[in-house]
Order: structure tokens, then C-alpha cells, then sequence
């Protein structure tokens, strides 16, 4: 299996930045890596306060712990503004997936490139 392949399915399979690391690009694969994790962090969080405030309105007997009520819950949250740093994250964390896969590519197919000509 070529570099290019190993780079590009590190990529799209492990982590962001990954890919990049294979193909000792240190500084943008960090990079990448960076911004996932903290992508991911703020995305994790967001969920989990998110559930933890459904889970206190079970407990304390606001809400009754019936599927219907739990998903319009959800829906009535969509509008706060935790939800949206919550898809500004997510949307940051497409973005690093997307570039690191197509960057990890590129990057892998001119270092093959190079090595053919050498060759």
C-alpha cells in the first residue's frame, strides 16, 4: 500500500491530522489534531450539559421520562446559544475532517510523485 493510501484512510478512519503525521508534515497534522480535539471537546460538553439538564427535569418531576417529551425537550433547546457553539463546533470539526483528508491526499500523492521521478 502506497503512503498516499495509508495517509488517506489514517485520515478518514483515526483523526484529523493523522494522515499528516504518517507523511511528516508534523506542523499541520498537530495543527489538525489541535482543532479536532477541541472541536470535539466543545462538542462532547455541549451534549452532555445538554442531557444533564433533561436528566434533572426527570429527577426533580418536571418532565415525565417519556420518549415524546425527552425528543420535544430537545427541540425546544435547539434555539439556546450552547446549542449553536455546539453546531459551530461541529461544523469546525467537518471542516478540520474534510481538510485533513483531502490535504493528507494531495500532500501523499506529490511525495509519491517525487519519489517516481527519482526513481
Amino acid at each position: 500500500m502506497k503512503k498516499t493510501e495509508k495517509a488517506f484512510l489514517l485520515s478518514v478512519l483515526v483523526f484529523p491530522g493523522t494522515g499528516h503525521v504518517l507523511l511528516k508534515r508534523y506542523v499541520a497534522g498537530c495543527s489538525l489534531i489541535i482543532i479536532a480535539l477541541a472541536a470535539s471537546y466543545f462538542v462532547i460538553y455541549g451534549l452532555i450539559n445538554q442531557a444533564l439538564e433533561i436528566a434533572d427535569k426527570i429527577k426533580s418531576g418536571e418532565t415525565s421520562p417519556n420518549l415524546s417529551v425527552i425528543l420535544e425537550l430537545l427541540s425546544n433547546q435547539s434555539a439556546s446559544a450552547e446549542d449553536q457553539s455546539i453546531n459551530i463546533s461541529m461544523v469546525v470539526l467537518l471542516v478540520a475532517w474534510l481538510v485533513g483528508v483531502v490535504d493528507s491526499y494531495r500532500v501523499g500523492w506529490y511525495q509519491n510523485k517525487a519519489a517516481n521521478v527519482k526513481s
